[in-house]
């Protein structure tokens, strides 16, 4: 009879582990990926060259000098993090918001919180695809969402399946309100 009630608080003991393993393990994992997709890793983008004269060749005694190339970096001028969603063939055609005719095939896009003509590297955080847009639009946004993108570029981000994705937003230049109609 102890032999019976030993195995059964054995079993019990050890459904409680599995329990607490099944309930612990799913929660580690999504902290894991979380802690995993929060990692920002910036590039440096050159924005322009600059080569210096080539030297003579009296300077440099019959042997010439490859010019010399500097290159000017420059970081995001700031940073944001969302979803992304897009949107094609039912806007193609129709006017944006600043005037221009929406093209589902050019690398463009909505956004409220930027000014017309801003220049954004929109990066999805699933896969780590890039894509340089132009914000030419305004719209209704859904909450969270900081970009719409336009066919084209969601295409290149790999997120035309889901629809929307994790994405991080690197301000490349700052357009001026005065473009806006």
């Amino acid at each position: 009879m102890a032999e019976r009630q030993n195995s059964i608080d054995a079993n019990i003991s050890r459904r409680r582990w599995i329990f607490i393993a099944a309930c612990i393990l799913p929660l580690a994992i999504a902290a894991a990926l979380f802690a995993l997709s929060s990692i920002t890793v910036q590039a440096d983008v050159p924005l322009a060259t600059t080569a210096s004269a080539l030297p003579t060749a009296a300077s440099t005694e019959g042997v010439l000098a490859p010019p010399v190339v500097r290159l000017e970096f420059a970081g995001p001028l700031k940073q944001m993090r969302g979803i992304a969603s897009w949107y094609g063939a039912a806007f193609d055609g129709r006017t944006t918001a600043n005037g221009e005719t929406f093209d589902m095939k050019a690398l463009t896009a909505c956004s409220n919180a930027l000014p017309f003509e801003s220049v954004v590297r929109v990066v999805n955080l699933r896969n780590r695809r890039t894509v340089v847009v132009r914000i030419n639009d305004r719209g209704l946004l859904f909450p969270g969402r900081v970009i719409d993108l336009s066919y084209a570029a969601a295409e290149r981000l790999d997120m035309m399946r889901s629809g929307v994705a994790p994405v991080r937003l690197d301000v490349l230049s700052l357009g001026s309100k005065r473009h806006a109609k």
